[in-house]
């Protein structure tokens, strides 16, 4: 499994996250992978270690893919959430409150984005929540 975390905006304008994962089918080699994703660009960015990034929106529906450095995600609500090395974001805050990021390591940020193509399917699984014991 490849974690993934989604960062959605919700129906209170907001920036709400979800994790969990990448689905995999076993391929003919016995390896784990996706069918193709429609993508209409990929691109690459670094930022220097001790980077940050306030308050602020997806530009568009994208795939953001970390390749070094340690990063604490934000809401405005004050939920938090790691993304490392080898971890992806779905982003598709792209309305409302945003969110903001900062580096928390002595790492730079990394990162590929995939753009989108308008309506493609990701095959993004939610983690099952755990229920509260009473």
């Amino acid at each position: 499994m490849i974690r993934c975390v989604r960062l959605w905006t919700g129906e209170d304008g907001n920036s709400h996250f979800e994790e969990g994962f990448i689905e995999l089918e076993t391929g003919q080699r016995g390896d784990f992978l996706t069918g193709k994703i429609d993508a209409v660009s990929v691109s690459f960015q670094e930022t220097e270690a001790g980077g940050a990034f306030s308050w602020h929106t997806a530009p568009v529906r994208q795939l953001v893919i970390t390749l070094s450095g340690t990063l604490d995600f934000q809401t405005r609500d004050g939920h938090h959430f790691l993304l490392h090395p080898g971890n992806i974001l779905l982003a598709e805050d792209t309305a409302g409150s945003g969110h903001s990021w900062k580096l928390t390591d002595d790492s730079s940020w990394r990162r590929a984005y995939v753009v989108l193509r308008p309506g493609a399917p990701v095959p993004f699984r939610a983690k099952a929540r755990q229920s509260a014991r009473a």
